[in-house]
């Protein structure tokens, strides 16, 4: 019986929950005044999230701290003038596809894709750079010199000379890659949906601080589990001591009490099992209805050891006592008390799946529960194992899978591909986004399309991918291939088209192309600077507000991640009215030249340009439309789409209280 709590609600608690949900990396433990660990709020990181600027003020708490930590968090937070870019030519179905692929800085493409994605993508996986102590961890890693980081660790005075005997450089390398990691994962959290699972592969180099930063971003209370993959049987014979066979998968959720994960399909003798009919649910198998395994004691739970009767005849069972009926109690194997593994309330809303048997050996009844094939119309699935040892796991057949499609020897130990499935159906069993960050040779991208069509569930993916340029000296470079970007792109495209092949006619309601997006500068340019900071030579400059190497798609990209749209919209492509009069005009004979100092139109046109900064443009030829999935921004002029759930917007004639008004997305044809 639960006590009365005699007093008011603590709000103080309340408001810790509150902003624990917000903010999970605040939280953390401290001592109340009779010495009980009670959760607790770090002010200074609760202003580190609400500030601009880094925030000092160390104090002492339990917690994983690195030196520049501070600066990783304020990473996370700061804002950048970038976009990006649609790159057709190497895309597949550019305009109908929902699948992107991003070429750049990870960290640049979480921050630009916050508002179009936020709480939207189901799966997000990484395998990120492993820590092997090298100077750079990546692109944009907070690398330094040892000396660099003396210094700012406190080894060092800003002179060089050393505080401490010895440099800590093992820990140079943990923080460099800890500060690569942490706003990468707290600006990843946030696109989760509150159903999302994020999975990281990781070895043993760095497995116990990803498993406490992923702790900090994403709350202690959301972790799932750490599985074990083998990813090499045979062992790795370079590690010292030890020959290394597994990697980790660490697994959390966006939000434990909302998260759904899924399980592995049965295989043939699993539904074997099964033999048994029930006329209106199906093929069943039958469970003991005692506990088993830990907690089976009639201790453990007192209240789930009472007597269940069984008729006579063994076809009815009852909680209730009846002459003549058989008692029958949760005895162990041992004949010590246990319990059954439903409480009482349970069994009798249950009944009907109750079943009595008499086991001959035992001269005595025993119950067991109905347990069916398909539950909710589906067929059920096999809980996921913490330990993943399947042949096709292992790290081998990633390398031959990747040789096989782009015919060379181009990447060195990618994941397999039914590795990647798996992570698939735990974190999307019912479909949806699923999003790489460390996309490598683009396996992740593969294992969506295959897994897709297995069990025609809608999933999309992003993938994200560094443009690393490969060695000079590679078996890839020789073969043509500049990134590792462009190889990825290029496998993603020749895994399509062996699905597409394999899938037959189911094919064609697949999608198997990807919008290529390139992360760069913003598309508009620089025309804030007041009239006494600008030269007579650089007026000109000042009148278009669109860099003159942007195109429409440029613009309508740029629209589209300020309006916080998902960049996977379909495209239509029209020749604007105003185009249609240019080209009448051309067509006109040319009338006699006036004697005036400026024409009506150009004066016109430069006044909107003043009034609106993307009003006017002169290579403004055609306009690109969006068609948003949901309710779109309101509109004066909306048009119905061709498919009846969704509405096509002209971006270009959408209203909106911005500092300009896009009247004309300006571009090349």
């Amino acid at each position: 019986m639960e006590k009365l709590k005699m007093h008011s609600p603590d709000l103080t608690q309340r408001n810790i929950d509150k902003i624990a949900e917000l903010f999970p990396a605040v939280v953390t433990e401290t001592l109340d005044a009779e010495g009980n660990p009670v959760l607790a709020i770090d002010f200074d990181a609760l202003r580190q999230e609400l500030a601009d600027h880094v925030v000092e003020g160390p104090q002492e708490r339990y917690q994983l701290d690195w030196p520049g930590k501070r600066a990783a968090a304020f990473a996370a937070n700061a804002p950048i003038a970038k976009t990006l870019r649609p790159v057709r030519e190497d895309s597949v179905d550019f305009d109908t596809t929902k699948n992107l692929f991003i070429e750049g800085d990870n960290l640049d493409a979480l921050k630009l894709l916050q508002e179009s994605y936020l709480g939207k993508v189901k799966l997000i996986y990484i395998d990120p750079p492993y820590n092997t102590g090298n100077d750079f961890v990546y692109e944009d890693d907070f690398a330094e010199s040892t000396v660099d980081y003396l210094e700012r660790s406190g080894q060092t005075t800003g002179s060089g000379d050393r505080l401490t005997a010895n440099p800590d450089s093992s820990g140079r390398y943990h923080s460099d890659w800890l500060s690569m990691m942490y706003p990468r994962l707290k600006l990843a959290r946030s696109l989760l949906s509150e159903q999302g699972i994020f999975a990281a592969s990781i070895d043993s180099h760095e497995t116990h601080n990803l498993r406490k930063i992923c702790d900090e971003v994403f709350g202690e209370r959301n972790f799932i589990a750490e599985a074990i993959v083998v990813a090499s049987p045979r062992g790795r014979q370079s590690d010292s001591f030890l020959a290394g066979v597994h990697d980790s998968l660490l697994i959390y959720a966006r939000e434990r009490s909302c998260a759904v994960v899924g399980g592995r399909p049965l295989d043939d003798s699993q539904r074997g099992e099964f033999k048994l009919n029930d006329p209106e649910l199906g093929p069943y198998r039958l469970l003991g209805l005692r506990q088993r395994g830990t907690a089976s004691k009639r201790s453990d739970r007192p209240d789930m050891y009472f007597p269940i009767y069984v008729a006579p005849d063994g076809e009815e069972v009852s909680l209730h006592s009846h002459d003549g009926w058989a008692e029958v109690l949760p005895r162990k194997s041992d004949g010590t008390d246990g319990r059954w593994a439903w409480g009482r309330d349970r069994c009798e809303k249950m009944k009907h799946l109750l079943v009595a048997r008499w086991i001959d050996r035992r001269d005595e009844f025993d119950i067991f529960t109905k347990d069916f094939l398909f539950r909710e119309g589906a067929e059920r699935v096999r809980k996921f194992k913490t330990l993943w040892d399947e042949s096709t796991f292992d790290n081998q057949n990633g390398t031959q899978e990747t040789k096989a499609l782009l015919q060379g020897d181009y990447m060195s130990y990618p994941k397999p591909v039914a590795l990647l499935r798996e992570i698939c159906l735990l974190g999307t069993p019912d479909g949806g986004i699923v999003m790489d960050l460390f996309a490598g040779s683009g396996t992740t991208a593969q294992a969506v399309m295959e897994t897709t069509a297995t069990d025609a569930k809608p999933r999309t993916f992003v993938m994200v991918q560094v443009g690393e340029p490969l060695p000079e000296d590679s078996a890839a470079r020789r073969a043509g291939y500049k990134t590792i970007a462009e190889l990825s792109r290029e496998r993603v495209r020749r895994a399509a088209r062996r699905v597409d092949e394999s899938s037959g006619l189911l094919s064609g309601e697949m999608d198997l192309g990807f919008r290529a997006l390139r992360v760069d500068t913003t598309s508009m340019a620089d025309i804030s600077a007041t009239a006494d900071a600008l030269g007579q030579g650089d007026l000109l400059d000042t009148i278009d507000s669109v860099k003159p190497d942007r195109t429409d798609e440029d613009l309508l990209f740029q629209v589209l991640i300020d309006w916080g749209l998902e960049l996977s919209l379909p495209i239509e492509r029209e020749v604007s009215r105003e185009r249609e009069r240019e080209r009448e005009r051309e067509r006109e004979p040319a009338p006699p030249p006036k004697r005036t100092s400026a024409s009506p139109t150009t004066r016109s046109s430069r006044a909107s340009a003043r009034r609106c900064p993307l009003m006017w443009s002169p290579r403004s030829r055609s306009v690109s439309h969006c068609e948003p999935s949901s309710a779109t921004r309101p509109s004066s002029r909306t048009r119905i789409a061709s498919t009846p759930s969704s509405s096509s917007v002209s971006c270009h004639q959408t209203r909106r209280s911005r500092p300009y008004d896009l009247a004309v997305l300006g571009g090349g044809a």
